[in-house]
């Protein structure tokens, strides 16, 4: 059996360079005298070298969402207003990450980006969070006080990089993943434009049809031909266009109460896993749902873990930006595996959700101590695969869509004029037995 490498650490440094001058910072490596030597190839002369605990961002974390959940009792500013879309609090963690990072105090940095930011509701936002600061709040307490704009993820990630004093390049990793996560959300939303569309125009042209315009020709051939002459084509459209007008209330009420009872069933833990599991199945939109959630997951992870987040806790977190059920359940049987001492590995290859190369994948980032780095790779992968599963799809949905509207647009209207061709034929031939 295998020993399993001890995982990255932070340590915090203090050292002299030839000049005499100090030099602070951290490095993360899995042993203190890895650490040492790291130093001392950076040129310094090290006089300080210390482990950073976890736990202190632990500690950190909860004093930041116990602080939350108080000024939720007992609030000092007006309740915070509802959600901002993810693309305005993107740009406000891009434009924060740019100050910080150029050495502007942070302070200085909120009140630039209040001042340029358009948003009323993330403006008095940023007002509050910049008094709370000025209050001797951290950023980490001050954003924790509005729990509908920032979520747990976010809150993590700041709380990490102000523990390992690396805020700015927390923000950074922030922004990266915030952008990352609204691209292939948006390539997936884009690639469901299209076929809705069609299906809409379809499902419009076929309402028409039958509704208004083959009642009509109904009369008409009861009139020139008499119902027992007509093709059978004919006949078939016939019959489903009186189908759908002797049931037209029942469909309409079967349809407002699917409507209205899918949001229950989705609320609940069964149902929104049969969901979830349904849409996993489903021949082209199944595999590039997989994939989405895995890059996600994956990216979520990964991002956490680099920032100094506790595993337990990056899983926790994860579990609940899935958007999948069944995903949800394999993380949170591999966040109590990992509870028991357990590693990544065996609780997502006995899950059967995650394909065996992301799980080789995960393996020898476990191994070699660059998991962090191993998830960002997953996510990456995943994402170009989602890119050319998207551009398959359409491919092949595409002309799909398009011959079976023209199939059941063309049957209809060779139903409706077979009888008047019909009728002229006969006219036609009678003419000549005349003659």
């Amino acid at each position: 059996m295998r020993n399993k490498p001890r995982r990255m650490s932070t340590f915090a440094y203090t050292g002299l360079d030839s000049k005499g001058k100090p030099f602070h910072g951290r490095i993360k490596e899995r042993s203190w005298t890895q650490a040492l030597r790291r130093v001392k190839e950076m040129g310094l002369f090290p006089i300080s070298v210390k482990e950073q605990s976890q736990r202190i961002i632990v500690e950190r974390l909860k004093r930041t969402l116990n602080r939350a959940d108080v000024t939720k009792r007992t609030p000092r500013w007006p309740s915070s207003p509802g959600r901002i879309a993810s693309k305005v609090l993107t740009a406000f963690t891009r434009q924060l990450a740019t100050l910080i990072e150029a050495g502007i105090p942070l302070v200085a940095a909120l009140r630039s980006v209040e001042q340029q930011e358009e948003n009323r509701r993330l403006k008095t936002i940023l007002r509050q969070v910049t008094a709370d600061i000025e209050g001797g709040s951290t950023l980490s307490e001050a954003l924790g006080r509005h729990p509908k704009v920032f979520s747990r993820l976010y809150l993590n990630m700041i709380v990490a990089g102000e523990t390992a004093g690396m805020l700015d390049n927390t923000l950074t990793r922030l922004a990266d993943f915030m952008e990352r996560a609204q691209r292939i959300r948006a390539k997936v939303i884009s690639s469901l434009i299209y076929p809705a569309a069609v299906i809409f125009v379809a499902v419009s042209i076929l309402t028409a049809l039958t509704v208004w315009v083959i009642p009509r020709f109904k009369d008409v051939f009861a009139d020139l031909t008499g119902s027992s002459h007509l093709p059978p084509l004919t006949q078939f459209i016939l019959g489903c266009s009186e189908i759908v007008q002797s049931h037209a209330v029942h469909v309409l009420v079967l349809a407002a109460v699917i409507a209205v009872m899918f949001p229950w069933i989705h609320s609940t833990k069964a149902g929104r896993a049969a969901i979830d599991r349904a849409k996993l199945k489903l021949p082209i939109l199944g595999r590039i749902i997989r994939k989405t959630v895995i890059c996600r997951l994956a990216r979520t992870l990964g991002a956490m873990l680099e920032s100094g987040v506790p595993v337990l806790q990056a899983l926790a977190i994860t579990r609940e930006t899935t958007g999948n059920a069944i995903f949800a359940q394999a993380v949170q049987r591999t966040h109590d595996s990992v509870k028991e001492g357990e590693n990544l590995t065996l609780p997502l290859r006995g899950s059967g959700v995650f394909p065996s190369t992301v799980i080789s994948m995960i393996d020898a980032g476990e191994q070699s101590g660059a998991l962090p780095a191993m998830l960002l790779k997953v996510a990456d992968t995943y994402e170009v695969e989602v890119d050319n599963a998207i551009t398959a799809g359409l491919s092949l949905l595409e002309p799909v869509l398009i011959v079976f509207l023209a199939v059941v647009v063309g049957g209809i209207v060779i139903g409706l004029f077979l009888p008047i061709i019909d009728v002229i034929d006969r006219g036609f031939d009678s003419k000549l037995r005349e003659e």
